[in-house]
């Protein structure tokens, strides 16, 4: 991964939006640079600014990660997205909404982490599905 990785976070639970983008953030080579609390509010902002790479949760008010996703990836179909969830359950949906990996929340940050070295490392089609 060459220069620095633009990410969004989008979590309606003010306390994990928060730890990920801490979390994120001592990342080498990831700057968070912009936080969302539903789908409307990712799309609004990334209207402002694209990032590379967004964190997409999956149940949050106004416009669900699902619904986010699909509006994302038909306007900006360079990002990459990662559904991050509780769910298991919405992993097929995530996929076919457009998200590029699908990971369950509690997962090993590590694993976060190389599943976006591994989707920025992709071509533009993202075949890749970890």
């Amino acid at each position: 991964m060459n220069g620095t990785t633009n990410m969004m976070v989008v979590e309606d639970n003010s306390r994990a939006r928060r730890a990920l983008t801490a979390c994120m953030s001592l990342q080498a080579g990831i700057k968070v640079t912009a936080e969302a609390s539903n789908g409307l509010e990712a799309v609004s902002l990334i209207n402002r600014q694209v990032p590379d790479i967004v964190l997409m949760d999956v149940q949050m008010p106004v416009m669900n990660g699902l619904e986010a996703t699909k509006i994302i990836k038909k306007n900006w179909p360079t990002i990459k997205i990662i559904v991050l969830t509780m769910y298991p359950n919405y992993q097929s949906e995530a996929l076919s909404a457009g998200a590029d990996a699908f990971l369950v929340k509690g997962c090993p940050v590590k694993e976060i982490i190389s599943t976006i070295h591994a989707l920025l490392q992709t071509d533009e089609v993202g075949n890749i599905h970890p």
